[in-house]
């Protein structure tokens, strides 16, 4: 860009310099030129007196003059001329300032010379015995004169370009400091030309939609990088999970393959491989319904639902187990009419009270609590439990994340029911909260928000 300003400027410094040369030798060609026929005019008027008063004596007694004298009757003969033989010129009546002289009395002309490179001017006047007196004076071709002074000429061309490229880098570097020193991150910032400014919002318009990206691809950069440690750790998770009932079920297989059991110890290792395969079946299923979770549920239908009749089936299906472990499970409430997907709202209900029922003490109560509120539909799960430490109740809700690993085996619990209640929590645009006191149990609250809310 530098380049080509400088190239700009001295071109249109030449092209001035140029056009200015022009102007000013033909002005003062022509005013020079305006000059010299004055003064022609002027020593005419003196000629006309000298040739009146003595006639051509006056003239031959003259010393050498700048211009030419010529005496010509009125027939168009040369009668005299200063520096030529008068009897062997031609006739002179068809010469311009001569027919003018004898029309008029007065008359003048110019003309160019092809072969000497000049200009001649012309000026005549009629006598009182009807013959013309003319004066010439030879003035040199603008062209002859630029030749002339070429050498000049030259010095002042040299001294203007020089002087034309010493401001043209000057200028260029003027003008291409202020961009080049743009900042690009914060363009407002500059105090450039004004002619740039629209250029210059579109490029701080263009930087925050840029920083804008960027956050944005920092942050899901982030995302990705999350999903990919928790795809990580729940691969390694569902390995882990899977190999222990599989190496269960191989050992006992293994001993009955053999005959290493004793018959009435075979009933029993039954049991256990049946159990192992029950658990492992159970984690599968725990997996797929993740699987579709993070799929956003897609498949799965809407509908009207009511809240407090989906926690009783889901009471009543966890009855046998609630009667084995000691607890008792009571649903309190009132009907709450809802748009959820059913199945989802029953895994809520149903992991959530598993959890309550798997980690509560022998003779340990667990009660649903649903109600309709100006915020929206609410369900609670509180049970009187060992309860969950403060450190550990905000991992809870991670797959696989056991708070008592002993115990958990000792229930059979798979580490997936909170994880999977977290998920359909959100698929349902509500919130999820944990309130656990350790010893004294735990009450999981799910509000969902008001536009599920039907009418009753």
């Amino acid at each position: 860009m530098t380049k080509r300003i400088f190239q700009s400027i001295c071109l249109v410094a030449l092209a001035v310099f140029f056009a200015c040369g022009v102007l000013i030798l033909g002005v003062l060609y022509g005013y020079f030129s305006d000059i010299q026929q004055a003064q022609l005019n002027m020593q005419l008027d003196l000629a006309v007196q000298g040739a009146e008063l003595e006639g051509i004596s006056f003239f031959r007694d003259l010393p050498p003059q700048a211009c030419r004298i010529t005496w010509i009757d009125s027939r168009g003969k040369v009668l005299f001329d200063s520096r030529g033989d008068s009897a062997q010129m031609e006739n002179h009546l068809e010469r311009e300032e001569i027919r003018e002289a004898l029309a008029t009395g007065q008359g003048e002309s110019r003309r160019y010379s092809d072969t000497l490179m000049e200009r001649s001017l012309y000026t005549a006047r009629r006598l009182s015995d009807g013959s013309v007196l003319r004066l010439s004076m030879g003035q040199h071709s603008a062209f002859t004169l630029v030749l002339g002074m070429a050498q000049p000429i030259c010095a002042v061309f040299l001294a203007a370009l020089g002087l034309s490229v010493f401001f043209a880098i000057r200028l260029s570097r003027r003008i291409v400091q202020p961009l080049a020193q743009l900042d690009l991150d914060r363009p407002l910032t500059q105090k450039g030309y004004k002619e740039i400014m629209p250029l210059l919002h579109r490029l701080d318009s263009q930087q925050c939609q840029l920083k804008t990206q960027k956050a944005a691809l920092e942050q899901k950069q982030a995302e990705l990088e999350k999903a990919e440690r928790i795809r990580r750790e729940f691969t390694a998770n569902v390995s882990h999970e899977l190999k222990t009932p599989l190496q269960s079920i191989c050992g006992c297989a293994e001993l009955l393959q053999n005959g290493l059991a004793k018959p009435e110890d075979t009933p029993a290792f039954a049991e256990k491989m049946y159990r192992e395969a029950r658990r492992m079946v159970g984690l599968v299923e725990d997996i797929i319904s993740l699987s579709r979770l993070d799929g956003g549920a897609s498949g799965m239908q809407w509908g009207a639902v009511d809240l407090h009749e989906i926690a009783e089936q889901a009471a009543a299906s966890l009855a046998a187990q609630a009667q084995d472990a000691g607890v008792s499970v009571l649903v309190t409430g009132e009907p709450v009419p809802m748009e959820a997907i059913p199945q989802l709202l029953h895994s809520i209900v149903y992991n959530l009270c598993d959890n309550a029922i798997k980690y509560n003490r022998p003779g340990g109560k667990v009660e649903v609590q649903v109600e309709a509120s100006k915020q929206g539909p609410l369900l609670t799960v509180r049970d009187t439990g060992i309860g969950i430490p403060q450190e550990e109740q905000d991992r809870v809700f991670e797959r696989f994340y056991r708070v008592d690993k002993s115990r958990s085996k000792a229930v059979g619990g798979t580490g997936l029911g909170l994880s999977i209640v977290k998920h359909a929590v959100l698929i349902h645009r509500g919130n999820l909260n944990l309130c656990s006191t350790p010893g004294e149990g735990t009450a999981v609250t799910v509000r969902f928000p008001a536009a599920a809310q039907g009418k009753g």
